[in-house]
């Protein structure tokens, strides 16, 4: 099974071209379109998409991402194979949520042209590189027929929560905004569970505070009201009911969010009875 996540989107002959040059290689290839939607050029949602599906198919998936704003530059192409799955595409970071879930991910420079079409474009490696590169891999070519493993490879930083003990909160960002205008934390179970959320426990973004806490959309009926639940890809996630939340607050990625737990008046009272 290949996959495909691309920022080409349908209108053009892209999608259809990769395509082609997989089942020419390998035609019994069964072809899965994770997306072709991402906004252009747009690496962290690539990577936040990716690391949120991957898992969910089968065990020997080879995954290609084409969202590759540096084709024809230096920028490389690898292969990475990480728990039980294969990933093909540029080497730019768009791997990076797999990289932070997967311990030993293995990864190689692609470099041997026998598996490439030819002529190369150096506009659409998508068709003349990645996609023949995973037929092969899919035929059963070895990764070190491919090229030759590396340790430098590229990754991007994905913001962790930080506590901040003298405040008694929890500093944390947003990772990701979907299509409907859902907020995607990067908060998890780690640091709220759904079963232990006090009264006292909120979020604050963009000056809005957060009080409600829910397990699915239905729960908040009121158009304006500001509701945080556990989304499925194991964050949790700022959402309005049938409303944009991002539109709503004017939130943008990497914005921060802050998690109050009620520990600040916990750490007082500590404080005080130690006094």
């Amino acid at each position: 099974m290949i996959t495909l996540l691309t920022d080409f989107g349908l209108a053009d002959y892209f999608v259809p071209a990769v395509k082609g040059v997989i089942l020419k290689i390998s035609p019994e290839a069964l072809i899965i379109d994770i997306t072709h939607d991402v906004a252009a050029h747009d690496l962290q949602a690539s990577a936040f998409t990716l690391g949120a599906c991957y898992y969910d198919f089968p065990a020997g998936t080879i995954h290609v991402v084409v969202v590759d704003p540096g084709v024809g530059s230096s920028r490389r192409a690898i292969v990475v194979e990480a728990g039980g799955y294969f990933f093909v595409g540029p080497d730019n970071g768009v791997f990076s949520y797999v990289y932070a879930r997967e311990s030993k991910p293995r990864v190689f420079h692609v470099t041997n042209d026998r598996y490439f079409r030819h002529p190369v474009s150096a506009t659409f490696h998508g068709r003349d590189v990645f996609a023949p590169v995973a037929a092969y891999i899919a035929n059963g070519t070895s990764l070190e027929e491919i090229g030759a493993e590396i340790e430098d490879y590229v990754r991007f930083e994905i913001p962790r929560p930080r506590s901040i003990e003298t405040r008694g909160v929890i500093e944390g960002r947003i990772i990701h905004i979907d299509r409907f205008g859902n907020c995607v934390t990067n908060f998890t179970e780690a640091e709220l569970k759904p079963d232990e959320i006090k009264p006292s426990t909120k979020m604050h973004i963009g000056g809005r505070e957060v009080g409600r806490f829910g397990a699915y959309f239905a729960e908040a009926t009121d158009r304006d009201d500001l509701f945080a639940y556990p989304g499925s890809a194991g964050f949790w996630e700022i959402a309005l009911w049938r409303r944009s939340a991002a539109e709503f607050i004017d939130a943008r990625r990497g914005d921060e969010v802050i998690l109050d737990c009620g520990l600040r008046s916990l750490a007082t009272e500590v404080t005080e009875r130690a006094e």
